[in-house]
């Protein structure tokens, strides 16, 4: 103990002597320095540190000081909001196809993605995805770096998750206040949302670039049928690789450019390339073997590219317009609703209708509807495959315009246009439609947005169908066809005319004037029921065109319209007589689905009551008139079935229009032709593609084959239309109307037809007629005169007095003479008892001439002449041979030989000078004459020629042609 205590000593004292020496005094001193100043420096970067980290939380603070606190509710809703493309279908669910957008989506499930895109998106955008918190630090810090020291290599360092709060909650604003919101978020999100979920959305958000199409396209399932036409979970693994490594660059490595085009070259090579940096990141952190990774970047990939289709607006321009047209009208009223403003404000606040427009234009493209149309895809397909075949729509015009886009003038084409659809009458469904024949050359909806005049297709809409309805006539009730000689308060300078010009019928029968499109009658029959304002049926039935004070312009009657109306609105109208009177509004969008599957709209029927159930078979049956000897009976005679149809034509003025809608129990056809420029005429070359209203008759029952041939159960309807209670059939005296009286039995003039019984019997007595002799003068009638000849006065006959006259000429007045003329379909001798006011002077001469024992004479120049007399010449006096009426001809056969003469006579019984002297000569034998024999059996007794003597005649009078009267085509009528 003593001797290790001693050694210890001499230690120390050696420690002590070391110490005491100079360097070592130095050393201590150096290394207590730094020994003081390591602690110094470590407090200080420790401080720094605590500074640096108080610094940076503070602006980290400072950056998403503005961003609020969002609540779980509000970013779940935020994330899985996605703008998803809307969907058509034509009815039974047949897909069409997706409406237009700037982005096209489809949302899917995660069990229906293959794993094969979960493990390479996961392998190449997020390795820690399974188990970070929202955000990867080092992987923040690294880009934060790169960034600071402006390095050319930018890995980036955005979790899936911080990817999903970028393009959902944020922007892609490149700031580092976005970034940091971006981050906070991120982590946020994470604690209100599962990894499955997360990964969901992302697969559904994330952008792809351009499908096979060249639109822009987001969302796993849309990039798998855009760019290799298969579904989400059908990828195998190198389509996997190659769209997973898309949204690092979309539009540099997606396949397809901006028109649809496959890319070439090193431009298709960049997609190619990072496909396999993507296989080789998904091998290098084990998704798959070395095998498999092999074969996959060995893979073909570009024989998966889809080849580009036919886009739905492409392929039915008219049809996905239309129907987005209506979609969206439908949103914009309901989001009105929810902001509690009446639709009815957007029709006339245009600043309104802006607002509400544009959210449902936005909603349209965004929010995925599923809409469901009454389309019938074949019924559709076939119309258009009518439209290509038809040959005889017309000339196509050219003329010079200015080119929009490069202001050059170039020659356009201005073909004829032509609108068609088809309703179901019980149900308001638009079965099929056809918008026009080239959308590039024209895109105006001709069955939808074209407003036209609709020529006399008006006629049973606005005149005969109401008149039956107010009790003003019935079926059969005498209407009057002729010329207005007083326009009282019309629009017209002069006088309206019938299709044929010249034409007055006189008094005919509604059904016969409704059959063959009068004008005369029709607007006749109109001026009684025009203070009535009948317009009013035509608002119930959908008409949006029709001005209110319109009602009192009798043009409008036969279809002089200031704006017009579409094929639709004509169709669907007519569709109103086939449902027993009751409108039901025609409609395209059965229903609308939204993403999740809810019904947010359902079309439902709301009938409109419109027409009496009698009076709607009433003008059913006459409108099968129509189709029957009527301006439609072409159409009926092309069908390949037989239906029970109504239908109507018209014609607008100059031909610039032609329309035909024929409907049965089931549905209703309309259809039109016209050019887009409202002022050229369908008549220009007539002979080449035949008259318009062929045309229109041959287009309609092309079509209508079409439509059978599809579903013929439908449009062959099984049942015809019956009549319903309160129709009946009535006698009546048919000049009148009224009650049948035995001078109206006598005279033949009972009628029978149907009634509508709750408004409208004949039961006053005809009194009209009285006992009557005529003449005839230029094809009409006139009471005789005492003084006029007895050989040319018809007698027995029946005329009406002065007080049926006045009521049946009414406020126009016209030329009661015509009322009843030679061909009126009441025949006989029924005569207006009209006076002829003769001039007082003896009628014009004739001249004469003498062919094969005929004389035949020209015809009297004067008005007034109803008859002719021919005289025999003996020794300058003259003896009567025989009287002919004005009416019967100009010829007489005489058989022996003599000289003879032609006078006219006129209503007051004067003649006319004399026309020039012909002769039948006498035979004068050469031979001596032997008694004729009797011809043996089968011989022909021979006849001695007549030899006419040459006299001179007098001075020669040039024999006056009478102008030909055109007979109209069976179709002809009124101007429609």
């Amino acid at each position: 103990m003593k001797k290790w205590q001693e050694n210890i000593q001499r230690y120390k004292e050696k420690i002590d002597m070391w110490e005491s020496t100079k360097w070592a005094k130095g050393l201590r001193v150096s290394s207590s320095v730094i020994w003081n100043l390591s602690l110094l420096l470590m407090v200080g970067i420790l401080t720094l540190g605590v500074f640096g980290l108080s610094v940076g939380a503070g602006y980290f603070a400072s950056l998403v000081k503005e961003e609020p606190l969002r609540g779980k509710d509000e970013m779940r809703s935020a994330v899985f909001n996605y703008e998803e493309t809307s969907e058509v279908y034509f009815a039974g669910d047949v897909y069409l196809g997706k409406l237009r957008t700037d982005l096209e989506r489809t949302e899917t499930n995660l069990s229906e993605v293959s794993p094969y895109v979960i493990d390479a998106v996961l392998a190449t955008e997020d390795e820690y995805f399974e188990v970070h918190k929202g955000i990867v630090p080092k992987a923040i810090f690294r880009g934060l770096l790169q960034d600071v020291s402006n390095s050319d290599t930018q890995t980036g360092g955005s979790t899936l998750t911080q990817q999903l709060i970028k393009n959902q909650i944020l922007t892609n604003e490149v700031s580092y206040e976005r970034k940091a919101k971006e981050i906070l978020l991120a982590m946020r999100l994470e604690h209100f949302m599962n990894k499955e979920e997360i990964l969901e959305a992302y697969l559904n958000i994330i952008p792809y670039g351009r499908n096979s199409n060249g639109r822009n396209i987001a969302g796993i399932e849309t990039a798998a049928n855009g760019i290799f036409n298969v579904k989400a979970k059908d990828l195998n693994l190198p389509q996997a690789a190659y769209i997973a490594g898309i949204p690092q660059a979309p539009f540099a490595y997606t396949p397809f450019r901006q028109g649809g085009e496959i890319k070439e070259g090193e431009a298709l090579q960049l997609g190619i390339e990072r496909m396999k940096i993507v296989l080789f990141r998904m091998n290098e952190t084990g998704y798959i073997t070395d095998e498999e990774y092999k074969n996959a970047v060995s893979y073909d990939i570009t024989k998966d590219f889809r080849e580009p289709e036919t886009l739905p607006e492409d392929k039915y321009p008219w049809l996905t317009a239309e129907v987005e047209n209506r979609v969206k009208e439908i949103l914009r009223d309901q989001f009105a609703e929810a902001d509690s403003i009446d639709p009815a404000r957007l029709d006339n606040e245009k600043k309104l209708y802006q607002k509400y427009d544009i959210l449902a234009q936005r909603s349209i493209s965004t929010d995925g509807y599923r809409i469901h149309t009454t389309i019938n895809k074949d019924m559709y397909e076939a119309m258009l495959k009518v439209r290509d075949e038809f040959e005889f729509y017309g000339h196509t015009f050219q003329k010079e315009v200015k080119d929009e886009d490069s202001g050059e003038i170039v020659v356009k084409d201005f073909p004829v246009q032509v609108g068609g659809m088809m309703i179901e009458n019980g149900t308001g469904k638009i079965l099929s439609f056809l918008g026009g024949r080239d959308h590039k050359i024209e895109a105006q909806n001709s069955a939808t947005q074209g407003i036209r005049p609709i020529g006399s297709t008006i006629k049973p809409l606005l005149v005969y169908a109401p008149a039956i309805e107010y009790g003003v006539i019935g079926a059969g009730s005498p209407v009057v066809d002729l010329k207005l000689e007083k326009l009282g308060s019309t629009t017209w300078s002069k006088s309206p005319s019938n299709y044929t010009t010249e034409q007055e019928l006189g008094i005919i029968s509604a059904r016969d004037a409704l059959t063959t499109s009068q004008n005369l009658s029709t607007i006749r029959l109109y001026d009684l029921i025009m203070d009535r304002k009948p317009t009013q049926f035509l608002t119930k039935m959908g008409f949006e065109h029709i001005d209110e004070a319109e009602y009192a312009n009798h043009a409008l009657s036969i279809g002089g319209m200031t704006n017009g109306a579409t094929l639709e609105e004509n169709t669907n109208a007519f569709g109103t007589f086939a449902n027993n009177g009751q409108f039901i509004d025609a409609y395209m969008i059965e229903k609308i689905e939204d993403v999740d599957g809810n019904v947010i709209y359902q079309h439902e029927v709301e009938p409109v009551p419109v027409f009496s159930a009698a009076t709607s078979y009433i003008i059913t049956d006459m409108l099968r008139d129509v189709m029957s000897d009527g301006t439609a009976k072409l159409a009926k005679a092309r069908l390949k079935f037989q239906s029970d149809f109504g239908a109507k034509t018209g014609t607008t003025q100059n031909h610039n229009d032609s329309w035909l809608v024929g409907y049965n129990p089931n549905i209703s056809l309309g259809v039109w032709l016209g050019y887009g420029d409202d002022t050229q005429t369908l008549y220009y070359m007539n002979n080449r593609y035949n008259h318009p209203s062929v045309r229109i008759n041959m287009l309609w029952s092309n079509m209508m084959n079409a439509m059978y041939d599809v579903n013929s159960e439908l449009v062959d309807a099984p049942n015809n239309f019956t009549a319903p209670e309160g129709v009946v059939t009535r006698s009546f005296c048919g000049i009148s109307g009224l009650a049948v009286s035995d001078a109206c039995s006598q005279a033949g003039l009972v009628k029978s037809d149907l009634f509508n019984a709750a408004v409208l019997l004949p039961t006053a007595k005809d009194d009209s007629l009285i006992s009557s002799s005529y003449v005839q003068i230029n094809g009409n009638r006139y009471r005789a005169l005492d003084s006029t000849p007895g050989e040319f006065v018809v007698s027995g006959g029946y005329g009406v007095n002065q007080d049926f006259i006045n009521r049946m000429l009414g406020k126009f007045g016209g030329n009661a003479s015509k009322l009843f003329p030679a061909k009126s379909a009441f025949g006989g001798n029924v005569v207006s008892e009209e006076v002829f006011n003769a001039d007082g002077s003896a009628p014009a001469a004739v001249s004469a001439a003498m062919s094969n024992g005929t004389i035949t004479w020209s015809k009297s120049t004067s008005g007034d002449v109803v008859g002719y007399r021919v005289y025999e010449v003996i020794n300058g006096q003259r003896t009567l041979l025989s009287s002919t009426k004005e009416a019967a001809g100009n010829s007489l056969s005489i058989n022996r030989a003599g000289q003879f003469i032609a006078v006219a006579v006129d209503i007051t019984g004067l003649e006319s000078a004399a026309s020039n002297i012909v002769s039948i000569e006498a035979v004068v034998p050469t031979e001596p004459i032997v008694p004729p024999t009797a011809p043996e059996e089968n011989e022909e007794p021979t006849t001695p020629p007549i030899v006419v003597e040459p006299v001179t005649p007098p001075p020669v009078v040039e024999p006056v042609t009478p102008p030909v009267e055109e007979e109209p085509p069976p179709t002809s009528g009124g101007e429609e």
